[in-house]
């Protein structure tokens, strides 16, 4: 990093924000193969992300702000500090009693809220899961699963009555009350929401696909057929994954 910098014009001319977009990408990246399990494309996309916290960490030694070895003490020195009931004399029975001595330990740190720390940008369903983990680890939580699925039951009630009597704004709203209980529901269930919904939505994508494969075959697209044709095409491409 140190020779790019001094002698790519490319790599001369980043800053920690041309930088930022390119990061994104990386970590989208980084999920993708995640979600698919493709461990070569893990390897080679932990590799390029630590190739941008090291970018970052020159930029930040160039502006007298941090060197990377800054980077690296200082998550140590937090580890250590949030982990009392290892490097401590704190006792836990569970994970549960972890996550909370984590919180407090934050708020103790000068955190003004069980909130701070989760970022603006995240994607919502994301955000929605650690918004909703965030506040059981102050006892803002339900005890039962059965108890949230009433919930879910109770916001598509809503939901329903804002459609038939409600204007644009409410029905708005009350979709997104039931996307947040469906997310806290995924909690009970043990469920990531956000890897769940990214699974349907390549599953929907190669369906798709295969569909307009099977129409291309017998001379016609999609947009030339009828919704019952391509229905019959859908449920054809189901069976056929489904049986493999």
């Amino acid at each position: 990093m140190d020779e790019l910098r001094e002698q790519c014009p490319w790599d001369k001319k980043q800053t920690i924000h041309t930088l930022r977009p390119q990061t994104l990408e990386e970590i989208y990246e980084l999920m993708d193969d995640i979600t698919s399990e493709n461990w070569q494309g893990i390897k080679e996309e932990l590799g390029d992300l630590l190739l941008h916290i090291v970018f970052y960490s020159k930029i930040g030694a160039e502006q007298q702000q941090f060197t990377f070895d800054d980077v690296v003490e200082a998550v140590c020195n937090k580890l250590i500090n949030r982990h009392p009931h290892i490097y401590g004399s704190v006792k836990v029975e569970n994970e549960t009693e972890v996550k909370q001595n984590w919180e407090k330990i934050k708020l103790k740190e000068g955190k003004s809220s069980v909130f701070s720390g989760v970022p603006n940008a995240l994607p919502a369903v994301v955000k929605a899961t650690r918004l909703q983990e965030k506040a059981k680890q102050v006892g803002f939580e339900w005890e039962q699963k059965e108890d949230v699925w009433k919930k879910v039951e109770e916001e598509t009630a809503e939901l329903q009555e804002a459609v038939e009597e409600g204007g644009q704004q409410q029905i708005e709203e009350e979709f997104g009350d039931l996307l947040f209980s469906l997310v806290n529901y995924a909690r009970f269930l043990h469920i990531d929401a956000e890897a769940a919904l990214e699974r349907t939505n390549k599953k929907f994508v190669t369906r798709f696909t295969q569909m307009e494969q099977i129409a291309a075959k017998q001379g016609r697209s999609l947009a030339e057929m009828q919704l019952t044709e391509m229905d019959a095409i859908w449920n054809q491409v189901k069976k056929e994954n489904n049986s493999l």
